[in-house]
């Protein structure tokens, strides 16, 4: 269907009860993905990611948290949504990859079992091909002795083996959409190029939406089709790849891509950017909270007042207007698309 949203989120904010105070840790957030589309959610740690893909999977504890706007899921509303409702969404229609399988995993179950207990949660798949269709997705998911691995348990596999093994189960029922939370954090440069294009592959191949969070840029330009920029609790920036990392416009954004080492800068000192994510006592909405870490930055600038992201050219949004006149201390302007494309970079 065109133009189908499988996850289309609006006005989304996630209050947090802590020491018997409400604090805001998510700020009208607005996000899609379509099918076919893997989203790139970026981000320091601090920055909101996961407290958003906890609200899209209905994991907050509504004693303690506060979720308000819209998250359809593939026509279906998740905010207010009950336990019950949510329990035949999961696995069903949306599957997500945990960061660490280890912790993930029940160390007491072998891994066959976890695979089938995800499948028996659902009626997609009848009980009788449980079996066969745990060894389906084990070599789906590239592990070369699916019999024997899922007579194992999660601590006779690798770091790898058992990422492998939380793809095999986020995909058991054939979801629409893919929640990946930093799914190659703990695992070698190499396992992880692999985990990421096993990831890409089944999204291709089943044409499903990923909705891929990440702090690693690199992850980003190797597996996304666009990118949200999210930065305390607020998305400051979004595009497609090319756009964000071409023609990046708000101060995070550029901080963030010159932050990045890559192959032509590793001679070079390595730019850090100052200060630290808020905490979410000290986090006020209604300006860019990021500029508190360019302190060089005129008055003026800061104090244009953040709304919505505004559209700069068709796809790309930013927030605010203090990127117009953000420059780096030492005096490095970023001058756009053509002097970037001239260099050759990506990234700065």
């Amino acid at each position: 269907m065109i133009g189908k949203k499988l996850l289309d989120a609006k006005n989304v904010g996630v209050d947090f009860r802590i020491n018997g105070e409400w604090l805001t840790a998510l700020y009208n957030v607005d996000l899609s993905v379509k099918p076919g589309e893997v989203l790139a959610l970026v981000g320091e740690s601090g920055s909101g990611k996961s407290t958003f893909a906890m609200a899209v999977m209905g994991l907050h504890n509504p004693n303690q948290s506060h979720v308000t706007g819209s998250i359809m899921l593939d026509g279906h509303e998740i905010v207010g949504a009950t336990e019950k409702e949510m329990e035949e969404l999961r696995g069903a229609k949306v599957g997500m990859i945990f960061q660490d399988p280890l912790s993930a995993l029940n160390p007491l179950m072998k891994i066959g079992e976890q695979i089938e207990e995800s499948m028996d949660v659902h009626d997609i798949i009848p009980k009788e091909k449980h079996k066969e269709r745990t060894i389906e997705l084990l070599q789906e998911v590239g592990i070369t002795k699916p019999e024997l691995v899922a007579d194992q348990f999660p601590h006779e596999l690798s770091g790898g083996m058992r990422q492998r093994v939380m793809i095999a189960i986020a995909i058991a029922n054939e979801p629409d959409l893919l929640i990946a939370d930093e799914p190659t954090t703990a695992l070698d440069v190499t396992i992880q190029s692999q985990i990421l294009d096993l990831i890409k592959n089944i999204q291709a191949k089943k044409n499903i939406g990923v909705l891929l969070i990440t702090h690693d840029l690199g992850v980003v330009a190797q597996t996304a089709d666009s990118v949200a920029v999210m930065y305390a609790g607020q998305i400051v920036e979004r595009g497609s790849v090319e756009q964000i990392f071409q023609t990046p416009l708000h101060p995070y954004t550029r901080s963030l891509l010159r932050a990045n080492p890559s192959l032509d800068t590793l001679n070079d000192q390595l730019y850090v950017i100052p200060g630290i994510v808020p905490s979410l006592a000290e986090m006020d909405h209604s300006r860019d909270l990021f500029l508190e870490r360019v302190p060089w930055m005129e008055k003026e600038a800061k104090e244009a007042v953040p709304d919505q992201p505004v559209e700069y050219e068709k796809g790309h949004f930013v927030r605010g207007t203090a990127w117009k006149k953000f420059k780096f201390q030492d005096g490095y302007v970023e001058k756009g698309r053509q002097d970037i494309q001239e260099k050759g970079e990506t990234a700065k």
